[in-house]
């Protein structure tokens, strides 16, 4: 028995044509993270930022999962032992490619939340300031994505996740957005085997047991088959 905690981020989904925030040219690249990604900016023009999601949602729609995904996927299927894959994305691809054990922890493009009575709801893909909620008929839609400055989801969970992890395993992430950057070294503190999987190392690389490097469609598969050949 093995229990599996992964980490992924906006590297593993940028080989399925899903832009990161350092993409030059990209949705990212044309607006200020202050813009879009806060509280504040959306308080200040929700129009703005639902232009915005809108974009992303529609293309993370659009999107396919690819061979990363896909391996995941079915080391859930095959391992003996747990498996959770905490995400940073809020596309879902995990989900695409047949994985049930998602938490993710910045919430989801395809969903909706009211920031009057806090209902949550699925997302149409085209969503504006006027709509209205469907519990409380407030006109306080927004996105269901953890902005910058608020709390992630499922922190507890995670926890509890990383305290019995015999194995942890960041994918594509920058090493750079806490509390998500520090979960190698909770997990190292309960004894797990820490693994970095990515483009190329993350600021925190160090801090990890064992890295890889390389597209996470080559690297990702190849661990896969390694563990399940245990």
């Amino acid at each position: 028995m093995t229990n599996i905690v992964v980490l992924t981020g906006a590297g593993i989904s940028a080989e399925s044509g899903l832009g990161t925030f350092r993409d030059e040219g990209g949705l990212w690249a044309r607006h200020r993270i202050e813009d879009v990604a806060t509280p504040e900016g959306f308080a200040r023009d929700p129009e703005l930022v639902h232009r915005f999601y809108n974009a992303r949602r529609e293309q993370a729609a659009k999107a396919t999962p690819n061979a990363a995904h896909l391996a995941l996927a079915e080391l859930e299927k095959r391992l003996s032992g747990d498996l959770l894959i905490v995400t940073q994305n809020v596309d879902s691809l995990h989900e695409k490619a047949g994985s049930t054990a998602v938490l993710h922890m910045h919430g989801k493009l395809a969903g909706a939340l009211c920031g009057a009575c806090d209902h949550r709801w699925d997302a149409p893909l085209l969503m504006q300031p006027t709509d209205l909620c469907p519990a409380c008929h407030a006109p306080a839609t927004r996105p269901d994505v953890v902005w910058f400055g608020e709390i992630p989801y499922g922190m507890a969970t995670i926890a509890e996740a990383l305290s019995k992890a015999d194995v942890f395993v960041s994918i594509g992430t920058s090493g750079e957005v806490y509390p998500a950057a520090n979960f190698v070294a909770e997990a190292d503190h309960f004894g797990a085997h820490t693994i970095e999987l990515n483009l190329e190392p993350s600021t925190g690389a160090s801090r990890f047991a064992e890295c890889r490097f390389g597209p996470a469609t080559e690297v990702v598969p190849a661990w896969v088959r390694e563990e399940l050949e245990r």
